[in-house]
């Protein structure tokens, strides 16, 4: 009982869903024998070269460097450790709290974990992109560059999402876990899906 699974989750700060996800995963760990390891990966990154996007969903991602290269950043120059609370700082203001005003969210999301309020310049600066495309890379890799953000890897089973909202808590966070490790794992399994009916519940 004292071994646990690691489990390496890829998030991009910007992602509603992949925020629903992440309190989901954090509710698993508490309810099954894992460990969550957090990286960043980039919808900016994954969607930089592609035609045919929206011109709003396009100035989404140009902004959407800030928050990850932030994150990435203090992850760089502080330590695995802080990627969690900060992230957990970030999204908390970016999604329940309805927030778009990156420079702002940034400074206060710094402040809050105890980071230095320097780490904020990384926001427009793309000194340590490469390390932040190697983590996207390492994450998208497993899955295929048709998905998105989040991705999960377990044992050698990898998976976008899921796609969940509200978020499952207690034992139900747990079975969810249970069922998707199932679907995941069986070889040659690629896709279950429905249709969108809801906007992310946060709560």
């Amino acid at each position: 009982m004292n071994e646990r699974d690691v489990v390496d989750f890829w998030f991009d700060p910007i992602c509603p869903w992949a925020w629903m996800t992440s309190r989901w995963i954090t509710e698993v760990e508490k309810m099954r024998p894992i460990s969550v390891r957090w990286h960043v990966m980039s919808l900016s990154v994954l969607n930089e070269h592609r035609d045919g996007l929206s011109s709003h969903y396009r100035q989404v991602l140009d902004r959407g460097w800030g928050p990850v290269r932030v994150v990435n950043a203090a992850r760089e120059l502080h330590g695995q450790q802080v990627v969690k609370p900060l992230y957990d700082a970030l999204g908390t203001r970016i999604h329940p709290g309805g927030r778009d005003d990156y420079p702002a969210v940034i400074t206060e999301a710094l402040a809050e974990v105890g980071l230095p309020d320097s780490l904020a310049e990384y926001a427009s600066s793309d000194e340590l992109d490469e390390s932040l495309r190697a983590s996207h890379a390492a994450g998208i890799s497993q899955v295929g560059q048709d998905v998105g953000t989040p991705v999960v890897s377990v044992n050698g089973t990898a998976f976008f999402g899921p796609v969940v909202t509200p978020s499952p808590k207690g034992e139900a966070a747990g079975k969810l876990w249970d069922g998707v490790l199932l679907v995941a794992s069986t070889p040659g399994f690629f896709e279950l899906k429905r249709t969108r009916t809801a906007d992310p519940i946060f709560d």
